[in-house]
């Protein structure tokens, strides 16, 4: 069963989502205000996070970032009433693993909320694909996919699960040269059309906790014209 927190300041909303997330099988807990909800999660380490960005006490905003600085790498799901393009790469950048505006339907709503848990489940099962040890060593770079763990020199790294799924995308298919499109397609599950520049923003943080030279990566590079690869020499 997997355990879903909403975060969201609306009742009826959250009454809801719960009746829907309990028709698929999910056990439903819920806060209305921020710091509750952030409380909630590191509390309860949930299979997904519903999470309104306009919330009393601390926004949305603020919440997805303390969750993740507390290394919680729940899915994010965020809500919101704005339709503004800033909120949306705000929120993709902070941590967020999908966006959803209100108002919005439950059928889209469902279907996001099964695309956030076949992602999961695509994920878990490609560990053992990738290697039978679930642990990749490229140098100094070390990736352990049980324990969703990276170091570089035998110094723990700590990544946002995007900056994650992306250092396993690339390494374990190294000297492939993916365009942002491709990316965000298949990190993030679908089209975020418009939004590659978001994935700029996640290898620049990426190469910024791994790599020792960032004007000379080492590890991922840039294809000049298509997008990024990871060095098959290593």
């Amino acid at each position: 069963m997997k355990k879903v927190l909403i975060i969201e300041d609306d009742a009826e909303i959250i009454h809801l989502l719960e009746i829907h997330l309990k028709d698929l099988g999910c056990d439903v807990i819920s806060a209305m205000e921020g710091g509750l909800g952030l409380r909630k999660a590191i509390e309860e380490v949930p299979d997904l996070i519903i999470l309104d960005i306009m919330l009393p006490e601390m926004d949305g905003i603020e919440v997805c970032k303390e969750l993740r600085a507390n290394k919680i790498q729940s899915p994010i799901m965020m809500l919101t009433a704005k339709s503004e393009e800033i909120d949306k790469v705000l929120g993709l950048e902070v941590g967020a693993d999908d966006y959803l505006t209100k108002p919005f339907s439950v059928r889209e709503f469902i279907a996001r909320v099964k695309a956030i848990f076949r992602r999961e489940r695509m994920f878990e099962g490609s560990k053992t694909r990738i290697n039978s040890n679930k642990v990749m060593h490229f140098g100094d770079l070390e990736v352990d996919l049980e324990m969703r763990k990276v170091s570089v020199d035998n110094m723990r790294v700590d990544l946002s699960p995007k900056e994650f799924e992306l250092l396993v995308l690339l390494s374990s298919n190294p000297g492939k040269s993916y365009d942002r499109s491709k990316l965000l397609n298949l990190i993030w599950g679908y089209d975020f059309k418009g939004y590659e520049h978001t994935v700029n923003s996640h290898i620049n943080r990426l190469r910024s906790k791994i790599e020792p030279d960032m004007s000379n990566p080492k590890f991922i590079l840039t294809t000049w014209g298509v997008g990024y690869k990871f060095n098959e020499e290593l």
